[in-house]
């Protein structure tokens, strides 16, 4: 029988994260350890709300958590995204626990540029670049439009779209009326994908800036509160992206990840996932849930050295590459 413990935790970033939608300083998350009365095997996972983009970001949320943990039931899991991740998450653990990962393996992984003053942009984006980065992936909508382009200016001054691949995040922060324009001026940088153009639940109005747009579009938020295949199909038939990002504790957990990028792949829709502010707690078991299918492209799984006080893992970034390395402990729940 598997009784469940739960741990609330505050992870601190070491530079504030902003977005289109706001700016954090930290982070609220919850740890859960699963343990098995029969035989004492545990797995340790992590349920990650994220505020103010989680579908169960409710008033009610702690207590109905607290509550799901007094009252664990494996068959009876609710329909909560972060807490599906969560039992997901620890169960996967406890499974790598019995039978151990022996060789190391990897991902390529883009290199996240964070909103900020045109300064702090140009700074992160030098860093990333001596680092050996072959994919960036920028934040717009934080700061001037004007000054986004010309930070995309420079970039392409130095790299060229056959050594350096951009990838944007607009966190829907344009307007229907806008999109188009700001897309044709973006396009002269050679952008591979932008995510999310302008606010989720407007499936007619994505599908017009998916049609006339010169860049790649990616669905993300979209995809947040979605549990069922039909509206999963209606959300890709009736907007035709190129690509969807994968945020499992986000868009139902990995059993949802896994219908997602079915009904992608037979409308040959494109995709990659993203951590979505994890500890390595959350990002470990996206590594591992990877492992089923054979990535190539970079994947968004680069936000594990963003806080100061995250926890141990397996992972560790080898210049573009995230390596689990099987030598290291996995993680642990933290002492508080």
């Amino acid at each position: 029988m598997l009784k469940a413990r739960l741990l609330p935790y505050r992870l601190r970033f070491k530079e504030a994260a902003t977005t289109s939608r706001s700016t954090m300083t930290d982070k609220e998350t919850w740890f859960i350890e699963l343990t098995d009365s029969d035989n004492g095997n545990r797995g340790v996972g992590e349920i990650p709300i994220f505020r103010g983009l989680s579908a169960e970001d409710t008033p009610d949320f702690t207590q109905s958590l607290i509550n799901f943990g007094n009252n664990f039931d494996i068959d009876n899991i609710p329909d909560m995204s972060s807490v599906k991740f969560g039992v997901e998450s620890a169960l996967t653990d406890m499974a790598l626990r019995q039978n151990p990962i022996t060789e190391p393996f990897s991902y390529r992984i883009n290199g996240l540029i964070w909103m900020g003053s045109k300064d702090e942009m140009y700074r992160r984006i030098c860093d990333k670049l001596e680092s050996g980065f072959k994919c960036l992936k920028l934040k717009i909508g934080g700061i001037d439009f004007e000054n986004e382009l010309d930070l995309l200016r420079f970039i392409r001054s130095k790299f060229s779209a056959d050594t350096l691949e951009l990838r944007l995040d607009a966190n829907g922060s344009f307007i229907p009326e806008n999109a188009i324009d700001r897309l044709n001026r973006l396009a002269k940088f050679d952008i591979h994908s932008l995510e999310q153009p302008i606010k989720q639940g407007q499936l007619d109005k994505m599908a017009r800036v998916v049609e006339k747009s010169p860049i790649a579009i990616a669905l993300d938020e979209e995809l947040i509160g979605t549990w069922n295949d039909s509206k999963r199909a209606e959300v890709l038939d009736t907007v035709k992206p190129h690509y969807i990002i994968l945020k499992p504790s986000l868009c139902g957990g990995f059993e949802s990840a896994d219908r997602w990028i079915k009904l992608a792949v037979d409308r040959q829709i494109g995709w990659w996932a993203t951590s979505a502010l994890e500890s390595n707690v959350g990002l470990t078991a996206i590594a591992l849930w990877l492992r089923k299918y054979d990535v190539t492209m970079p994947q968004g799984l680069g936000t594990g050295a963003l806080y100061t006080n995250n926890v141990d893992s397996p992972l560790t970034l080898d210049g573009e590459r995230l390596v689990f390395d099987p030598s290291k402990p996995l993680p642990e729940l933290p002492s508080l």
